[in-house]
């Protein structure tokens, strides 16, 4: 005979705020950067993989585009998310943020949405900049649409430099020292505010205030900005020095 035994809840769990994270299959980085920051302050992180093609081009980005709710699906069936973030910026430019939060809403109609491009902007707004820097892993048919969709949000990209590299696994092999040197080279005599450095499986969150001190700049990236603004749209005003000029705001 099976003895039934008693349990009481731990409501610590159900006082949590919980973010959904679409992570790309392919991404070897996002996951890494954000459990350096998460659990904080009662804001945790669960994440799903959707299916996506190493290879990263326009048609691979906008194959995506059926997965997403369904991936979404997959984290936490039955709970409530309060934020859900889509871990890729070159999909969201190329599909558009109202077609990424229409398909994050037609699963969890009350979350708030965020995706790389969205976090980017929102800090863009924030440090109230207007000449911005873009670094970028991508090859030209994505750089073309990253181009515009942050010009098409009001500000001016007054250097723009890739790595043309279009195989994720090679993208997250890029050292610091070449991002850096990249950055260096890009805004050289060039009158800019403020640093992007996009796409997510781009290693740098540990290097941002480094990068900032040596160009006397802010400085965000793709995994960076969207952590701070899953943070901030938690609810969670945190102030974290060691990660850059961003995360005082």
């Amino acid at each position: 005979m099976i003895r039934n035994l008693n349990f009481t809840i731990d409501e610590s769990l159900n006082n949590q705020k919980k973010i959904g994270l679409i992570v790309l299959a392919s991404d070897y980085t996002i996951d890494e950067e954000f459990r350096k920051l998460f659990p904080i302050a009662n804001l945790d992180y669960y994440q799903a993989r959707i299916e996506n093609s190493p290879i990263i081009t326009p048609e691979t980005l906008s194959a995506m585009k059926l997965k997403i709710s369904s991936t979404l699906k997959l984290i936490l069936p039955g709970d409530k998310l309060d934020i859900v973030g889509y871990g890729c910026t070159s999909a969201t430019v190329v599909l558009g943020e109202e077609e990424i939060f229409s398909s994050i809403k037609s699963v969890h109609p009350n979350a708030k949405c965020t995706t790389p491009i969205s976090a980017a902007l929102k800090a863009f707004e924030i440090f109230d900049v207007k000449n911005i820097a873009v670094i970028t892993p991508y090859t030209e048919n994505v750089n073309i649409y990253i181009s515009e969709y942050i010009k098409k949000s009001g500000y001016n990209i007054s250097a723009f430099g890739s790595f043309n590299e279009k195989r994720d696994p090679v993208v997250a092999s890029i050292d610091s020292n070449s991002i850096v040197n990249g950055v260096k080279e890009t805004i050289k005599d060039k009158k800019i505010d403020m640093v992007f450095i996009s796409c997510t499986s781009i290693k740098f969150i540990d290097f941002v205030p480094q990068l900032e001190k040596l160009i006397g700049i802010p400085v965000t990236t793709s995994n960076h900005a969207m952590a701070w603004h899953c943070m901030r749209l938690g609810g969670v005003k945190n102030k974290l020095p060691n990660l850059g000029q961003l995360f005082l705001k």
